[in-house]
């Protein structure tokens, strides 16, 4: 492996360890300090000051109109819906069940690439999507039919699901583009994007917020500044570090780290607690992401590969 790919494998691995702590984190802050939105507006409107500070110090790339009008759409599914869907479900789904339904990323950027891209589905492709399906749907109906008391909702779940969805296709349509400009300018149009997309309908919530009145405390502005500063802005600078290096699905792989420090940090911290379902539906969407990944890509099919 190159020097390079080293520098892909590592940014999208710390990437997803910042995930994995925000899950938890953001849910101390929901809904008691600040509602889902306006945690979203806020993660999106300092990313967006933060890039464009960050962009004064860098080479100024000039972007055409027809990739600020991807980078449009980029924003859409890779932040605003990404994260207005997570962390809504997160504010009523457990942060386990958050953690390992984001589990399923690579086998949605391996539906969606074979969709776009035209990448075949293989056998073993195709048994790791119905194995991680069967993960995420015994998430989903334990959660429904057995929540006794610790945080687990179908409405949560799928809200989750939906923003896994529109992850994996911002991962798949940004590919091209991240090859063009450096993950700084990327991000400063993303969050703008994002920024006046969400203006108009929560400014209620952070104008309002507990969070920003007499009552607030250290630790919950504490939690705050890790979600903006840790889990958005360097997270985000992380991804298309990551892109310019190595493949989507690759990148998505790493997302089985997510579940692993969000399931720790929860249990750690009383939110949450180890039910027989968790590492049963773990174990299923483990195997189903492992078997997605290590099948081939369309140009070893090409080649006369299996």
């Amino acid at each position: 492996m190159t020097k390079d790919k080293w520098h892909g494998h590592i940014a999208i691995f710390v990437a997803n360890i910042l995930f994995g702590i925000n899950i938890p984190i953001a849910k101390t802050l929901m809904p008691e300090w600040i509602d889902p939105v306006g945690l979203t507006f806020l993660r999106m409107s300092f990313g967006a000051l933060a890039f464009w500070a960050v962009s004064l110090f860098t080479l100024n790339e000039k972007v055409s109109k027809k990739d600020l009008l991807i980078l449009f759409f980029c924003a859409i599914l890779g932040t605003t819906v990404n994260q207005l869907t997570f962390i809504e479900g997160l504010g009523m789904t457990s942060p386990i069940d958050a953690g390992l339904i984001v589990t399923m990323n690579p086998v949605m950027v391996m539906l969606i690439s074979a969709l776009v891209l035209k990448e075949p589905i293989t056998s073993k492709k195709a048994g790791g999507v119905l194995i991680g399906a069967c993960g995420a749907l015994l998430i989903i109906w334990q959660s429904y039919t057995i929540n006794q008391g610790h945080g687990g909702s179908l409405m949560g779940n799928l809200l989750c699901f939906i923003s896994v969805v529109s992850y994996a296709t911002y991962l798949v349509i940004s590919k091209p583009i991240a090859q063009r400009y450096s993950p700084v300018t990327l991000m400063k149009w993303m969050f703008l994007f994002s920024t006046i997309l969400m203006l108009p309908f929560s400014m209620h919530d952070v104008v309002n917020a507990k969070l920003f009145s007499a009552e607030t405390s250290l630790s919950a502005l504490a939690s705050l500044f890790y979600v903006v500063f840790f889990a958005t802005f360097l997270a985000y600078l992380f991804i298309p570090i990551a892109l310019k290096r190595i493949r989507p699905t690759t990148i998505s792989m790493y997302n089985y780290a997510q579940p692993l420090v969000a399931a720790t940090l929860a249990i750690l911290m009383g939110q949450d607690k180890l039910t027989w379902d968790k590492p049963v539906a773990a174990l299923l969407v483990f195997t189903g992401v492992y078997l997605v990944t290590q099948s081939k890509a369309r140009a070893d099919m090409g080649n006369g590969a299996k």
